[in-house]
């Protein structure tokens, strides 16, 4: 009977908090069981905006690894695992909590959103940037102008099909988030491994990009058929 009550109570919430985007992403399932879990306990005075500010300082704090692991010790990179999970915590729970409270402001959440995402991944990126050595750092300006270019793709659909989604099959920034932590474990551990991973993870983002850019336009061409 508890159970079913909390079953119940779940889908209460999520089907009034996740209604305004359709999500594919492979943690989909453990990442809505978490918000779920934590709406109910952000406090009073925390409001979606403050939520959104400390995603993005989120993204300061994995920038200040970088710039501490660049001139101190690599060590200081596991500071970026604490800060992508503060920006997590921030950017998945802001819109979230603004549902669940009843007081989202659709469009204006939707453009914050988008220029906090742009702002965090700009900070990571030229984080990233500095960090680097021995000419890889085109690699830090590509992964800025891949991961911009699936934002204007996701845009676009949703421009085109009228229904949100900011997830690329089964990877959404969530996941995106574990790579970049995993990368970063990676790299105290066997330093100058970042040069490759991150450039491994930049052309898997240029193929996915690729064949998003390929879909959204048969999408396009689809509705101009349909309109026609």
């Amino acid at each position: 009977m508890g159970k079913e009550i909390q079953e119940e109570e779940y889908s209460t919430i999520a089907q009034r908090t996740f209604s305004d985007r359709k999500r594919t992403n492979i943690l989909k399932r453990a990442e809505q069981l978490t918000i779920v879990f934590l709406l109910p306990k952000v406090p009073k005075f925390i409001s979606p905006n403050l939520l959104t500010l400390i995603g993005t300082l989120g993204s300061g704090l994995v920038f200040l690894a970088f710039v501490l692991g660049t001139y101190l010790t690599n060590g200081y990179l596991l500071l970026g695992i604490i800060g992508l999970a503060i920006n997590w915590l921030g950017d998945s729970l802001d819109g979230r909590l603004a549902y669940y409270r009843n007081i989202s402001r659709r469009w204006y959440g939707f453009a914050l959103d988008i220029i906090a995402d742009w702002i965090g991944i700009v900070l990571i990126g030229f984080g990233y940037y500095i960090y680097a050595e021995n000419g890889t750092q085109i690699i830090a300006f590509a992964f800025v102008a891949l991961y911009g270019w699936s934002i204007i793709i996701s845009q676009l659909r949703y421009k085109i099909t009228d229904e949100y989604s900011i997830d690329s099959g089964f990877v959404g920034p969530t996941e995106l988030r574990f790579i970049i932590a995993l990368i970063l474990i990676i790299e105290v551990l066997f330093p100058g491994s970042i040069a490759y991973l991150a450039g491994l993870i930049t052309v898997i983002l240029l193929l996915i990009n690729v064949i998003d850019s390929a879909k959204l336009l048969k999408l396009g061409d689809l509705k101009d058929k349909n309109q026609g």
